[in-house]
């Protein structure tokens, strides 16, 4: 194992540590900062839950075989939560990229760990906080609609994200909950756009306190 990998892992509370008075939910995130950087803004009741949030920058299987290794080496009750929060890669020297977005979100499934995936970039959850939208378009193309939506230019590291965009929020779960609607026979690795983020969201919000 890389020293880089060690470091990561040993961020996350093993045994002993587990403080069983509060609820843990274990996020494992695709993007090393910009998934990280929005739920770690959630204002959560810290008396409440804990969140451990990592970034693993792996692909989509490997990313979800290690939230199941590290789900294995916890202790945990059933109050805990597991998510991997991750995209459709698009890899056109990999033809199986789109199999294996499915199957990893089964593989996760199987292994009590819920997902919040995006159908093409987790910057349609951005984007919908502003309007509807229900045609696939670039990736490229979601950072520069969201620089003309946000009046600045939109940095896939920002850390400021959060705040700019939670009055919207509501409006962005409904968005996002039509979307899935519009598919008839739903189908992550071939709905374009989709996303399941609001799941992810809906839950942090409801241990913010009012």
């Amino acid at each position: 194992m890389s020293k880089k990998s060690s470091s990561r892992q040993s961020k996350i509370p093993y045994g002993d540590r587990k403080e069983k008075s509060r609820r843990w939910f274990f996020i494992v995130c695709e993007g090393e900062k910009t998934e990280p950087y929005y739920f770690k803004s959630f204002p959560v009741d810290a008396k409440v839950i804990k969140l451990e949030i990592t970034g693993e920058g792996r692909n989509t299987n490997s990313l979800v075989e290690k939230a199941i290794q590290l789900k294995n080496g916890l202790e945990f009750d059933e109050t805990d939560r597991f998510w991997c929060v991750f995209d459709r890669d698009k890899n056109p020297k990999n033809p199986n990229d789109l199999q294996n977005f499915n199957s990893a979100i089964t593989l996760a499934r199987n292994n009590g760990i819920d997902v919040a995936y995006s159908n093409d970039a987790f910057e349609l959850w951005y984007l919908l906080h502003f309007h509807f939208y229900n045609t696939g378009i670039s990736r490229q193309r979601y950072q520069n609609m969201l620089t003309n939506k946000l009046g600045h230019e939109y940095k896939k590291n920002s850390d400021t994200i959060y705040e700019e965009l939670k009055d919207k929020q509501q409006d962005t779960i409904k968005h996002a909950k039509r979307l899935l609607i519009e598919y008839d026979r739903p189908n992550p690795e071939s709905d374009n756009p989709s996303t399941t983020v609001h799941l992810l969201v809906e839950e942090l919000n409801s241990f913010i306190p009012d």
